[in-house]
């Protein structure tokens, strides 16, 4: 997963995985826009997803896609998610268990317009990053950036505060102040559901947890109407 839409350790995943013959399957949903040494991520593994849900970069609304160089995968995805209906003149007959996940023409057509646009929006939240970074630069909070070499798509900027009562107080401070931050989702093992579940400890997650924020990274709608004009 792109966390945040700044590119993981893919090379190096993509490696281990074919040494031990597991499939990558990319969660690019937040990383439309983000660079691995000039290739775009999502055409790393076996294929992978995106997201244009209404928080994303890139929005139709809803839906996404599945991007894959592999034929036979991608006509299998088109069949489970067109119901898996069996080409008929008029029979409906359905050989699995399919989904009806097509993305209707009117959100089709919004999310293509949007992608004219990327350029502009991509520079657009790389200039708010830049402003970020010179405001927290000698402040001891650690921004985040990509690795070198990278380039992420900015979806959602990021903050590491020193403990979890730093994080309260600055998410406090600042919400009460109109900036709307926020705490990165809690974790699924923490949520009621889900602690049966079986984890390994999952000690990175829970530090992190307890001290990553996400800043406003929104394009405003007056800079693109100021760029269309």
């Amino acid at each position: 997963m792109h966390t945040f839409g700044f590119p993981a350790r893919i090379r190096e995943i993509v490696a281990v995985c074919e040494e031990y013959g597991i499939p990558v399957v990319e969660d690019a949903a937040e990383s439309l826009g983000s660079y691995v040494d000039r290739r775009h991520t999502g055409t790393f593994g076996k294929l992978a997803t995106l997201s244009f849900n209404g928080n994303k970069t890139i929005t139709t609304g809803g839906g996404g896609m599945i991007v894959t160089d592999d034929e036979a995968i991608a006509v299998h995805a088109k069949h489970l998610t067109t119901t898996a209906k069996i080409p008929h003149p008029y029979e409906f007959v359905h050989d699995e268990v399919g989904y009806n996940y097509r993305l209707p023409n009117l959100n089709a057509a919004l999310g293509c317009a949007q992608m004219e646009r990327l350029p502009e929006m991509l520079a657009f939240k790389a200039g708010v990053a830049v402003r970020y970074a010179e405001l927290f630069a000698g402040s001891g909070i650690h921004f985040q950036q990509p690795l070198e070499g990278n380039v992420a798509n900015r979806w959602l900027n990021a903050i590491v505060l020193a403990s979890e009562q730093e994080r309260d107080e600055f998410l406090q401070y600042t919400n009460a102040r109109g900036v709307m931050t926020r705490p990165v989702w809690r974790l699924m093992s923490r949520l009621e559901m889900y602690k049966h579940c079986q984890h390994d400890g999952l000690e990175n997650s829970y530090w992190l947890e307890a001290r990553v924020v996400n800043l406003p990274s929104s394009v405003p709608d007056a800079a693109m109407e100021k760029k269309a004009r």
